[in-house]
């Protein structure tokens, strides 16, 4: 078996047209078929990218008489392999600012992008980063992973972002089972307005035990200028919004009037 018939036989075991392994390797599609039908012969280069691509050796590639012998045994090269066709190398030729409308590849960039390694506007991976992102480690705008970073939006095991949700969350809305934020709801909830079952606040927490300066709880409150255990009545009501209008800076007025919604 020649080269070009090894190559071709490689193309084909793996799903590729002609004119998609010419895009991979940087060459027109009429040399794929000059070398398939041993017209012309691969540069030095592209045999490298051959191999690398194919998970074969270049003796297997380059030399006939090894053809049995020399490729890489399928027990040790299975792992490698299924992680080569996952990842596989795709890219539309189609693109938008200079940038390919999806990218399938270990280093994708593009509109879409997926590999490991994922740069885009929708951008899926084990570390993505685009306007949405989505993989193990992630950041964009809306960012969703593991270790989340969003902008906007953060979903995740660890989540930074302005709103933001996960076991541990932190941002102005936050909630999750550990929540820092000026909003924060979740199991542990510490900010400057904290509502849950341990709740920690600058100036409100409400909760089972709640600390703050004005602490509202079920079990437990600790409050420097006003506390409650239970439903409050309406001059209580009254009594804490006149607190909160009078303590809360004006940074925080949006968060004050979410507050006096919520025990209105």
């Amino acid at each position: 078996m020649t080269t070009g018939e090894k190559i071709s036989k490689l193309r084909k075991e793996n799903n590729y047209t002609q004119e998609q392994l010419s895009h991979i390797l940087g060459v027109s599609r009429q040399s794929i078929s000059k070398w398939e039908s041993n017209i012309a012969y691969p540069e030095t280069d592209k045999l490298i990218r051959i191999s690398e691509l194919f998970v074969c050796s270049l003796d297997y590639l380059l030399k006939e008489e090894m053809e049995d012998d020399s490729r890489p045994q399928e027990s040790q090269i299975y792992s490698s392999y299924l992680l080569r066709r996952t990842i596989r190398e795709r890219k539309s030729k189609k693109t938008i600012w200079g940038l390919p409308v999806w990218h399938i590849g270990k280093n994708a960039k593009g509109i879409i992008s997926i590999g490991l390694n994922a740069k885009g506007l929708i951008a899926i991976g084990l570390r993505a980063q685009g306007l949405i992102s989505i993989g193990m480690l992630s950041l964009g705008v809306f960012s969703f992973g593991m270790l989340s970073l969003g902008l906007i939006l953060s979903i995740g095991s660890v989540a930074l972002g302005i709103f933001s949700a996960g076991a541990f969350a932190a941002g102005v809305f936050s909630t999750g089972a550990i929540s820092f934020g000026i909003i924060s709801l979740g199991s542990i909830a510490i900010g400057d307005f904290s509502v849950g079952p341990l709740a920690i606040g600058k100036y409100f927490a409400a909760g089972d035990h709640a600390r703050a300066m004005i602490a509202l709880g079920e079990t437990k409150a600790y409050g420097s200028a006003f506390r409650k255990i239970g439903k409050l009545s309406s001059t209580e009501i009254t009594t804490v919004k006149a607190l909160l209008s009078a303590n809360v800076p004006s940074y925080l007025i949006w968060a004050k009037n979410m507050i006096q919604v919520f025990i209105s």
